[in-house]
């Protein structure tokens, strides 16, 4: 239909991931950047991209056209509140290219099908004949995180006679700046016969505590020690990370509570508070389920290892692969060798780094490993090590081999093989390995397929300009940078990796709808608690329909802050059955010191009196 509709050639569609868009956007985009435009903004090129591409987004979502971007966003630039860099028309331009570019080569992203969906699909006739005709009921969900788009949806299937029923929930709005339109959608509710809930269905905290904790935040004056509150005070956040820990070790050991009944929740977690706590409740025979951990997948020594290896088979990327890079390599290599699986690898880091500056020959095409004796001591590496570096070396000696006589598939392939021959074997590899190599392999198949896709378009000139493997090249840039992420699945754990302590972000812990007894608040005196740890789209109060177009004040983003801080305690109170714990330290992660918006609920609070669990 949308072939017809837009004269669309005729080819099943590819859809973009997120990090692919960014680079293809870029690409296209580039000769439209320079220094002088990016200065002023205060970015890099990739922060402009995704500037960009978020506009298309949030315009997408709120039902407007791509052509009518600039207007909405040429009163918000000659007001001076909001810094593009670029004239709202190059803006548009660049968007519509874009657009066209992916729709002429069959590329979806999630903005354009919602583009499609609203513009084009849902007020066509033949498409509303069949919607109506299929469907006679439509049941929603806390439409407060819904985007425009989705009430014109609801409203029609409304008006064809269809029945609905949803929920609205006036503390959630938790991807408010994301996309979602709360006020929109509850508009939704003149439409519909409202019911009121005002008992929660689970007894919590919110029922008594959320509209004193919300008064004494916003007048200090008045007092609230309510036993159901305590605060956990450092000095240090080192400190507070240890405390809070051993806090739950002891609940934990002495019956108090069940691990599944304990979260930890911070605005923003790092990589350090993360694994301090992972770290110590672990030791303690305590599991611990990190909501979402999205750490790059260049994170993980495996994948790490595996790009190597592409590096070291195929020609061309000899400027991709450093000595530091093959001695990780052949540590994580030599971790399976054989039939066995050890937990120490055949070659220690030590013999690993006598290798690579031995026996590694650096060259900008043909990056190579010599064999051991080129090492004039290789009698000291043993025989484990030895044999270990010999398998590896007749293995990447088979694979160039079979690249050269072009009996090796793709990249994908070579992957596939490095992990069957070194990392499986018949092995069980850890969960968050197991996740990494899945989410690498989907990516790479996801790359090449795009990949295919624009090799069809591209002229025999510019085929035969391109660099050889200059995708493979692309590929391992794009993974060092860091954008793309393993998602584990399934979600949930199953088993005794199911009774864990829940460790997340506000915006994370909201959107899983969870529940517990206790909740700890770590670094509850951060700042980061008005914007609950969530980053908001650039540009997305402009696509609000209740102030659609209207420049955003400095006022309205402190009323935005407060607002939304209300929403993140009443959520999260509502969320909690018997305690919280308030655990703030004076100085932050970068030494600086705490004043966030919380800060009088802690001094009014009971402190906790801290007995060590841990020895």
């Amino acid at each position: 239909m949308l072939i017809q509709l837009l004269n669309l050639r005729a080819q099943f569609p590819v859809r973009l991931r997120p990090e692919t868009e960014q680079e293809l956007a870029t690409r296209l985009w580039r000769t439209h950047f320079d220094e002088e435009m990016l200065r002023p903004v205060g970015v890099n090129e990739y922060r402009l991209v995704r500037r960009i591409l978020d506009l298309l987004q949030l315009a997408a979502y709120s039902g407007t056209p791509t052509a009518e971007i600039s207007s909405v966003l040429e009163q918000a630039v000659e007001e001076g509140t909001l810094r593009t860099g670029m004239m709202p028309q190059t803006i548009n331009s660049l968007l519509l290219q874009w657009r066209d570019w992916c729709l002429e080569r069959g590329l979806l992203t999630y903005s354009i099908i919602t583009e499609l969906y609203g513009q084009h699909l849902l007020p066509n006739p033949n498409y509303q004949r069949h919607l109506t005709r299929r469907y006679r009921f439509v049941l929603a969900d806390d439409v407060d995180d819904y985007p425009c788009v989705a009430r014109h949806l609801f409203e029609f299937l409304l008006e064809q006679g269809v029945v609905g029923a949803f929920t609205y929930n006036p503390d959630g709005g938790v991807r408010l700046g994301l996309g979602a339109d709360p006020n929109y959608l509850e508009g939704l509710g003149k439409r519909c016969q409202v019911q009121l809930l005002a008992q929660s269905p689970v007894k919590s905290l919110a029922d008594t505590l959320a509209l004193p904790i919300v008064e004494s935040i916003t007048d200090p004056s008045v007092l609230l020690i309510p036993e159901a509150l305590q605060s956990l005070q450092t000095t240090s956040r080192r400190e507070l990370l240890r405390q809070t820990a051993e806090v739950i070790i002891k609940a934990v050991q002495s019956k108090e509570v069940q691990p599944q009944e304990v979260a930890v929740i911070a605005p923003g977690l790092d990589a350090i508070a993360r694994y301090t706590l992972i770290e110590i409740l672990t030791k303690q025979g305590i599991a611990v389920e990190s909501l979402n951990d999205q750490r790059s997948l260049t994170s993980s020594l495996v994948i790490r290892a595996l790009l190597t290896l592409l590096a070291l088979v195929y020609p061309g990327l000899g400027r991709l692969v450093d000595r530091d890079a093959v001695a990780e390599m052949l540590v994580v290599l030599s971790k399976v060798q054989g039939l066995k699986a050890s937990s120490t690898p055949d070659i220690d880091p030590v013999r690993a780094g006598l290798l690579a500056d031995f026996c590694f020959e650096p060259h900008p095409d043909h990056p190579n490993l010599l064999p051991v004796t080129a090492y004039d001591r290789w009698d000291r590496l043993g025989y484990a090590a030895t044999t270990a570096y010999e398998q590896i070396l007749q293995w990447l000696e088979m694979q160039r081999s079979q690249q050269e006589q072009r009996l090796l598939p793709s990249p994908i392939s070579l992957l596939d093989r490095a992990i069957q021959r070194f990392l499986w074997n018949g092995s069980n590899l850890p969960y968050d390995q197991l996740a990494a190599l899945r989410e690498l392999l989907e990516t790479a198949q996801h790359y090449w397929e795009v990949d295919t896709r624009l090799q069809h378009k591209r002229s025999q000139a510019e085929a035969g300009d391109a660099a050889p493997h200059a995708t493979i090249a692309e590929f391992i840039q794009l993974l060092r940078r860091g954008t793309i992420t393993a998602n584990p699945y399934p979600v949930r754990p199953i088993g005794a990796a199911s009774r864990a302590v829940t460790l997340a972000t506000i915006f994370q812990y909201r959107s899983s709808r969870r529940f517990h007894r206790w909740q700890f608040w770590l670094d509850a005196g951060s700042l980061l608690w008005l914007s609950g740890g969530a980053a908001t789209l650039f540009g997305a109060p402009l696509f609000l329909q209740d102030r659609f177009g209207q420049p955003w004040t400095t006022e309205d983003a402190a009323n935005a802050d407060q607002e939304r801080l209300r929403r993140i305690l009443h959520d999260l109170l509502g969320r909690v059955g018997e305690r919280v714990y308030l655990c703030h330290s004076d100085l932050a992660v970068n030494g600086q010191e705490q004043l966030g918006p919380l800060l009088p609920l802690i001094n009014s609070s009971v402190p906790l009196v801290f007995e060590p669990a841990v020895t």
